[in-house]
């Protein structure tokens, strides 16, 4: 199994994380065109949806059903991506075997499934996350799944680390592991990660992240 794979958490893990994910971003950027990550707990009556989008081509969704939850990404530098592929194509294997219970997800429009380099699953029955058969080239990463889902590992060092580089300037620890928890928010744990906001400027996106009040 992919190392990735192996420390990726559960589904409920994995969507309370996402949330998580979410909620920094959202406190940390007001402006959402410079948010990675996002949630919809409402995507659909019985789904929810998160996602990550870095600007510069590379994504990734997932999508949670009572059956489970599925991630689509997408590299676009890796050599499994379609564009790479003579006719333009998914690699072989990616998407051949995810289960029924996600077909929905295998027609949405807006998880772009032409752009795809990895896709992984797993259901409620599942005792570990699944992919398809597919014959790998002989590179560290070739798809990028260790790069862009090395974020879901629980570690919220590994966020504060990534959110320092990216906005250039230092996040209490404490305050992301404050929400990591996803122990309730106070205009105090606000201001440690964003002087400039308040509970009040961010109702639309907890409502929307489904984040516990």
């Amino acid at each position: 199994m992919r190392k990735v794979l192996a420390n990726l958490p559960g589904v409920e893990s994995l969507e309370k994380l996402s949330q998580s994910l979410a909620m920094l971003d959202a406190i940390i950027s007001p402006e959402w065109e410079y948010r990675y990550y996002s949630f919809n707990s409402k995507w659909s009556e019985n789904e929810a949806m998160a996602s990550m989008r870095d600007g510069s081509g590379d994504d990734y969704f997932v999508l949670f059903n009572s059956n489970g939850a599925i991630i689509k990404g997408f590299a676009h530098e890796s050599s499994m991506s379609p564009n790479f592929n003579e006719p333009v194509e998914i690699w072989k294997g990616i998407l051949d075997n995810v289960p029924s219970e996600f077909k929905n997800f295998l027609s949405e429009p807006a998880f772009s499934l032409e752009n795809t380099t990895f896709c992984v699953w797993r259901k409620f029955s599942d005792a570990f996350w699944q992919i398809g058969e597919i014959n790998f080239p002989e590179e560290k990463d070739p798809d990028g799944m260790n790069e862009l889902l090395a974020i879901l590992d629980r570690n919220p060092s590994t966020y504060k680390n990534w959110a320092e580089y990216y906005f250039g300037r230092e996040f209490s620890l404490v305050a992301i592991e404050n929400i990591y928890q996803q122990k309730p928010l106070s205009n105090e744990l606000l201001k440690q990660l964003n002087k400039d906001i308040s509970l009040e400027d961010l109702q639309e996106d907890i409502e929307e992240i489904g984040y516990p009040k």
